[in-house]
Parts: C-alpha cells; structure tokens; sequence
C-alpha cells in the first residue's frame, strides 16, 4: 500500500536536493570560467605587449 505522506515528503526532498545540487554545479562552472579567464590573461599578457604602451625603440646610430 502507498502511503501519500512518505511520497509528498520524498517528492520535497528530491526537489530541494536537486536545486542545491544545481545550484553548486553552476558555482563551480562559474569559478572554473573565471580561472580560465584569469588564466588565458596571464598567458596573452606574458607573450604579447600591453596595447597601451609604446614599443622599446633600438637606438639610432
């Protein structure tokens, strides 16, 4: 025999774990694009000269 009780409060819990789980999962992507960003900036910025910054000019002879 089902007992509607145990299945409303199974259906409640499944949904608050799922929007946690959820929750966490898009924290973690988020944190993960960020690195990847700050990451992809450091790389850009070792190998390439800043945009804003004038070229070091050899000296004429």
């Amino acid at each position: 025999m089902k007992n509607p009780w145990m299945s409303m409060y199974l259906s409640a819990a499944n949904r608050i774990a799922n929007t946690a789980r959820g929750q966490a999962t898009a924290a973690v992507k988020r944190e993960a694009a960020k690195n990847t960003r700050q990451l992809t900036q450091v790389w850009f910025d070792s190998f390439l000269p800043a945009a804003g910054q004038p070229r070091k000019r050899r000296k004429a002879r």
